[in-house]
Formats: structure tokens, sequence, C-alpha cells
């Protein structure tokens, strides 16, 4: 196995130029922002549907995370290779899993391509524990984690579409690290970024994430302006989505040093 392949700045050829590497401050700006605003300004550009639809968060009270997509594929599992001598205690290409856990760098959210198949566990709360100490965002799979319970009191956001005991190896083989993959039926390529919150997760080109968060926050505002206008009493016919007038009498708001307006009893 190449290890070179698993460095932080290694990419293989997709048909895609290189992407850039995400800054962290652009990641924390991302982090604020609401799915829906983000899925709008992703609409705007052509993106019809970067929502991984069918993945639930196991925590409680999920907090919301924007970091940087490394990928992990799975394929069907075969008997005469997916045995228990494949838990290797040493890094080895047998044993992909642990050597994408401990390739992980801190700003990475790991994307698990499984198939969308439940029926065996992606991982367990052991690998969660190590990718958490090794500074990941996050982890996501359209398939199932086992553990569920002891995955969903870690602060470390964990999505999946299910929870099961079954061992890993009874249906899964891990075939690839750092590939394009499909997850949850939403195109993953690595370094994109990978966006949640209390409601979806989000995929956000790399090469886009500074413009979307630029937009983004432009929206939020200029929405909560409108908010503010409709507590005052307006009617949201007129104002929402915003026209051109509404716009002009927005900046005529920021100009003014952004006035408390009134809410109506």
């Amino acid at each position: 196995m190449n290890q070179d392949f698993l460095a932080p700045d290694s990419h293989i050829t997709t048909g895609k130029p290189k992407p850039p590497r995400v800054s962290d401050a652009v990641l924390d700006r991302l982090a604020s922002i609401s799915s829906g605003t983000l899925t709008s300004q992703l609409f705007k550009r052509g993106y019809r549907q970067p929502v991984m639809v069918g993945v639930r968060p196991l925590n409680a009270r999920p907090r919301p995370f924007a970091g940087r997509a490394f990928t992990m594929r799975f394929i069907p599992a075969r008997e005469d290779i997916d045995t228990g001598a494949t838990v290797t205690m040493e890094p080895s290409p047998v044993n992909l899993q642990w050597v994408g856990v401990e390739a992980l760098s801190e700003g990475d959210v790991l994307v698990i391509d499984s198939r969308s198949d439940v029926r065996a566990a992606s991982m367990g709360d052991i690998l969660v524990s190590r990718m958490a100490m090794r500074g990941a965002r996050a982890v996501v799979t359209d398939g199932a984690f086992r553990d569920g319970a002891e995955i969903g009191e870690m602060e470390i956001p964990a999505w999946c579409a299910g929870i099961t005991a079954t061992s890993r190896l009874s249906f899964h083989h891990v075939a690839d690290l750092q590939v394009p993959v499909g997850c949850a039926g939403v195109a993953v390529y690595p370094g994109d970024v990978i966006h949640g919150d209390a409601n979806n997760i989000t995929v956000i080109p790399a090469h886009l994430a500074e413009e979307i968060a630029d937009a983004c926050e432009a929206q939020d505002d200029l929405e909560q302006y409108i908010a503010a206008r409709v507590r005052a009493g307006d009617a949201v016919w007129g104002i929402f989505p915003a026209n051109e007038k509404t716009k002009a009498e927005y900046r005529q708001w920021v100009a003014a040093g952004r006035p408390e307006l009134p809410t109506e009893p």
C-alpha cells in the first residue's frame, strides 16, 4: 500500500482538478449557517440536491459543524476475505478502516459510503472515540452504527441511517479511502465541506466554500431584517422573497445603523 496516498494533501485523479483546502476560518463561518440558507444558495448555483436524505443524528442535541470530507468506501463483504483475521493489530491494507481512522486530521469529517446497507455496522464507539481524539468534527454514514446509545452520548456529531450490533465484517468490506463516494444519494469528493445542523447534512463543493459563506451570511442578515419587519406588522407579500424595493429599504436600514424595529403587540 502506498502510504503517500494518505497524506493530508494527497489527491487521486478523479476527473476534477485538485480542490482547494478549505480553511478552518471558512469552516467556522459555515458551521454557523443554517442548512436551509446553504441549500438556497447552492440551488442558485445549480446544485439541486446537496442534502443527505435518510440519515439522522444519534446525538440528542446535535451541535452544528462544518468540516473537510475524508471519504471511506465500502463494497460487499466476501467470505474468503472478510473474516476475523481481517482485524489486525497493526496498520494494514487488509484493514483499511483502522488505517483511515488513524489518517484523519483535525477538521475532517469521516464520510462512509455504506451503500445504504444497514444490515451491518459501519463502525462502533471505540473507533468513533478515536476519531474524536484526533480532532474529527463528525462522522456520517448512510449505513448503521453499533453502540448507538454510547455514540449518542459523545460530543462528536454522528449521523447514520440505523443502529445494529451486527459486525461490519458480515456485510461490508472497506475498499478505498479518499476517493469520490456516494453517501445517502449525494456525491462526495475528498475535501468537500460537510455541513451539519439539527436538521440536515449538506455537501458543499470545496471550491465554492468561501463564496457560499459570503452569500449565506448576506442572505441571513437580509432575512433577519425581513423577519423583524414581519414582527413589526408588515405582511409577507411584497417583502419576502426580497424584491428590489425591500433590498433598497434593507440597505437604508443598515446605513442608518440598524435601528430596532417595533414589534407589533
